[in-house]
Formats: C-alpha cells, structure tokens, sequence
C-alpha cells in the first residue's frame, strides 16, 4: 500500500474490490447476502448474561454546529387536552420527522445514497433514484432486519488514549492490531463497529462542527482489508471516513464511495459507542449479538436505527 494515496490509488482500490455481478446482475443487498441463517444462529449463540446495549444517540432534536437541521418532535395532543373527541379515550400524541443523513443521527446507509461516476452498487444508474425515492438498492433490502455478529475494535483503547483527534487517518494494520489485542477475529458476515472516541471528546470538550472541524475515520488502505473478510456491515461513531479527509476532489469519501458503491457495504453512521466500549471491556469479550432493524420505507435512501447489542 501506498504511504500517500493519489486519487489513482483509490480509483484501483475501489476496481479491485467491486462485488458488482457478484450474486447477480440484478442484486441489490451486496453484502448483506454474507449474512446467512447459519451466521445468525451461531451469533445468537453468542448471548450469555442477556445485557443489552444500544448502539444509538438521542434523537437530535436541538440545533447546533453538529446538527444543522434538528430532527423534529412535536407533541399533536398532551396530558392537558387528553380527551380524543368521538370516543371519548385519554391519550397523548406526538409527532416525529427527521432528515438523518449527516453527522448527527444514527442511521443506515443503503446502496443506493453514494453513486460513483453516476452510478450505485451494481452498476444501476443514479437515475434510479427519483424524486417519488430509490427504484434499486433503497433501504427495503434490510426490510427483515440486520441480525449478525458484532465485532468492535476500540481504537482509542488500543492507543490507550481517551479519543483520537479530528481529521486522523487509520489505518489498516491499526485495523489488524485492534483485533489482535482484543483476541478477536473480523470474519464473513460480521458487522464490523469501529471506536474513534467522538462520545468521550463530545462530553469533554463539548460539540464541534465535523464538517469544518473534522472526525477521525479510516484512510481507505483499509478498504481492501474489509473485502478480504468479506464485512457484511460497517459501522463507526463518526461516518467511518476521516474529515477532512485525502484531499481528492473525486474521492471526498472513500470508504463510503468503496463500501457502499463497490463492494455494497451498508453503512451505520453517528453511532454512540461508548456503553458498548464499556460493557466488552467488563467482559474482556469484543463479540456480541448485533440486531439493527431499519424502517420499512419504499424507496428510502437508508434509516434511523437503533441497534442493539446483546452479550
């Protein structure tokens, strides 16, 4: 590999680990076809004392530098006016609306949110995805939900330090390290969850903008690395790219452009890792049970989720 990456370089690790025909012409789940039945029973078989952990942040419903365009939450009927008219039952209402692309909700990529020279996972067309929402590889492909084995490599642990810098790169043999350390290995099929420490830096320092400011992520030598272990899912507290990233206007971010255009890697964004931190460091155990369930929605570019883990 490379020590420094030209847009070259990315452009021939993006051909290189393409799984486009892969399982099909027609496909449009990628990856997610790794995760087979066996894979989810013995992933279940991972379950011991029944903890559960959420992998998800609030629902960011404040404005701020990280969440420019707030989720919404409105309340259509409250405790003061609980009397719903006809029937005569008491009850409380609320709304929700929120736009979940960006750095501050947790959420799933589908296939079809990134395109690369016009075109998404499989070579389908970016026109595909219309103004009425995506005709191929929109979020309806994990409509039965994601249920594998959860593998996290906690980077800040492995430095030994509380949280990695904005705008630093990891990279693939840190990847390898990680694992080492943790006595785990990243095997087909895994969902793969990766720590860079943004909920430590967030409630010490307080929040940043990551568009200006930056967010630790993976330089894209670890690309290939993901394809060798054939990663059905991969996931980060920050967007899995560093910002500002390599500096190459084609390639703004790699490892979303290769995952989700090339190899049809869905991704999980914004995650809160820190319980999840906690919990496999008081079990000297970096493997769990993983369910992510993403709204069912026709056309949907990706999903806020909540994902579990269970230990």
């Amino acid at each position: 590999m490379p020590e420094t990456w030209t847009a070259a370089d990315v452009a021939r690790t993006f051909e290189a680990v393409k799984n486009w025909g892969r399982f099909g012409p027609a496909d449009e789940r990628g990856a997610l076809h790794f995760i087979t039945p066996a894979k989810r029973a013995a992933a279940a078989a991972l379950v011991r004392d029944g903890h559960t952990v959420s992998c998800a942040r609030e629902l960011p419903v404040q404005p701020s530098v990280e969440n420019p365009v707030p989720a919404h939450h409105h309340m259509l009927r409250a405790g003061d006016d609980c009397v719903l008219a006809g029937i005569g039952l008491e009850a409380s209402l609320d709304y929700i609306g929120v736009a979940f692309h960006g750095q501050a909700t947790s959420h799933l990529d589908a296939l079809c949110h990134v395109f690369v020279d016009g075109r998404m996972y499989n070579g389908f067309p970016a026109g595909d995805v219309k103004s009425t929402g995506a005709q191929r590889c929109s979020v309806m492909t994990a409509r039965e939900g994601i249920v594998s084995r959860g593998v996290f490599l906690d980077l800040p642990r492995q430095r030994g330090v509380s949280w990695l810098e904005l705008g630093e790169v990891v990279r693939r043999d840190e990847l390898e390290a990680a694992a080492r350390a943790q006595g785990v290995r990243v095997e087909e099929g895994d969902v793969l969850l990766v720590g860079t420490g943004r909920d430590a830096r967030r409630a010490t320092l307080g929040v940043w903008d990551p568009v200006t400011e930056g967010l630790a992520g993976l330089h894209p030598d670890c690309v290939p690395w993901l394809h060798e272990r054939r990663v059905a899912v991969l996931g980060c507290d920050g967007v899995s790219d560093p910002i500002p990233g390599l500096g190459l206007p084609a390639w703004r971010l790699p490892v979303h452009q290769c995952c989700l255009v090339a190899m049809g890697v869905p991704l999980l964004d914004n995650l809160a890792l820190a319980e999840l931190s906690a919990a496999c460091a008081e079990r000297s155990r970096w493997e769990f049970l993983l369910v992510v369930a993403p709204l069912r929605v026709e056309g949907g570019t990706g999903s806020p989720v909540n994902p579990i883990a269970l230990f």
